[in-house]
């Protein structure tokens, strides 16, 4: 039997910054945030995760009118209904502006409740204004929380663990050994020829018009004694190019199986060069976090010159790729396409490595032994503790003295070091930082 999923309403005045603070929570943002208030005028339903537990969230609104009572109705209205389907009540109140009547009408209507209550006090931008938080405590709702969700600074994190502790960890799933290899790329640079040759058979349809293939297709192949899933999918073209309708619902679901699959297999057209799209292709295949091989095809047609520079080519115009797997291959006359199942299969076991707790934290400190990271305005960044959070693709979070220390140089430092140590090859790695508060 499945089990229930837990419910976490955010609810507040408007204009409080919650739409703001469920974004900094899914760490995308994906409700709409506006200054004037009554913008979210509807529950909005995320699902959200923090360090392997799943949760639901609920983006309320209130609704400013010209009548005050309406306006304090539907207020309660929007609380009432996002209530009764929570489990937990994140509770919303403007520590620049202060406490106000309406925060009150919602705090009575909160205590009648049995539903854990936690108070959040938001806009504290600086430790200047964490004495704001002390009239809070008026509502009689217990200790307030302090955080910046438009700035990030604060105890997000610790609010978080605080409302997920009741939450179990999802287990990953070890039992299904299945490989899904997504074979992606622009139009008409030899997907669905890959395809035939891996079957040994006309599974997809091959022409020279591209867009051929409208959508993806699942076929399932063993292969010394491994299972794997080969996703054929339309080409993705630059989306100013892409036609509404049929088009534009391919290419969804082929940016759709990518989000799905265990390893991408990103064909390129040696006779084009690496383009623009197939950067952007990649870089849509590594934020969705998947592992990565560049199928470099048409490797045939290239002169040894030509090869020499696409090679040079291909690390000066695309470093992030560094990382990937690469190929050089032939749908045509089937040079190097034995070479796709063991790729896979090893870009896959790497994106499923897990890295034990005290190796890590040694490789971690090694790293910053070897080169310290620059202080900034007389402070300089510590590293506390590391762990690896989950993995597919491996992700670690790094517990530091102060956020406002992290540099985006130090961060790609930090990754480079992991992957010297621990390879994760064909697959990207995912770094965050949370705050605690300096050690005595």
């Amino acid at each position: 039997m499945s089990r229930k999923i837990k419910t976490i309403a955010v609810v507040g005045r408007p204009n409080v910054g919650k739409s703001t603070l469920v974004n900094r929570i899914l760490g995308a943002r994906k409700s709409i945030v506006d200054d004037m208030p009554g913008v979210t005028r509807d529950r909005i339903y995320f699902d959200a995760e923090w360090l392997g537990r799943e949760f639901m969230l609920i983006d309320t609104g209130g609704i400013i009118t010209n009548d005050e009572d309406e306006f304090v109705n539907n207020i309660f209205l929007q609380a009432r209904v996002a209530i009764d389907e929570a489990d937990t009540i994140l509770f919303i109140v403007d520590g620049k502006s202060g406490l106000s009547p309406y925060d009150k009408e919602i705090a009575n209507l909160l205590r009648s409740r049995e539903e854990e209550v936690v108070l959040v006090v938001n806009k504290i931008d600086s430790m200047s204004e964490i004495g704001n938080i002390s009239e809070f405590y008026a509502l009689g709702l217990g200790e307030p929380h302090a955080v910046s969700a438009l700035h990030g600074s604060g105890n997000v994190g610790d609010l978080l663990d605080e409302i997920t502790r009741d939450i179990k960890a999802k287990d990953e799933k070890e039992d299904d050994t299945t490989v899904k290899i997504a074979i992606v790329g622009k139009p008409n640079a030899g997907k669905s020829s890959i395809l035939n040759k891996l079957l040994n058979k006309e599974r997809a349809i091959v022409s020279d018009v591209s867009g051929t293939t409208r959508d993806s297709i699942n076929s399932k192949i063993k292969v010394d004694g491994q299972e794997y899933i080969l996703i054929d999918t339309a080409g993705i073209r630059k989306r100013s190019k892409v036609d509404y309708g049929v088009e534009a619902f391919a290419v969804d679901r082929a940016i759709r199986s990518i989000r799905e699959a265990d390893v991408a297999l990103l064909v390129i057209d040696a006779t084009e060069g690496l383009t623009d799209q197939d950067k952007k292709i990649a870089q849509t295949i590594e934020e969705a976090g998947c592992g990565i091989i560049l199928a470099i095809n048409k490797w045939d047609l290239l002169t040894n010159v030509q090869t020499h520079h696409f090679e040079k080519d291909l690390e000066k115009e695309a470093p992030f790729l560094n990382y990937a797997a690469k190929l050089f291959i032939s749908a045509k006359s089937g040079q190097r396409l034995e070479k796709i199942f063991p790729e896979a299969q090893m870009v896959a076991n790497e994106r499923a490595k897990r890295i034990s707790t005290g190796l890590l934290n040694k490789v971690v400190n090694e790293a910053m032994d070897l080169n310290p990271p620059s202080s900034v305005k007389g402070k300089r960044l510590k590293v506390y503790y590391t762990t690896q959070v989950k993995s597919k693709p491996p992700t670690f979070v790094l517990f530091i003295n102060n956020l406002d220390l992290i540099r985006e140089s130090y961060k790609k430092y930090l990754i480079k070091k992991l992957r010297e140590a621990f390879g994760f090859f064909g697959s990207p790695i995912r770094i965050s930082f949370r705050q605690k508060g300096e050690k005595q």
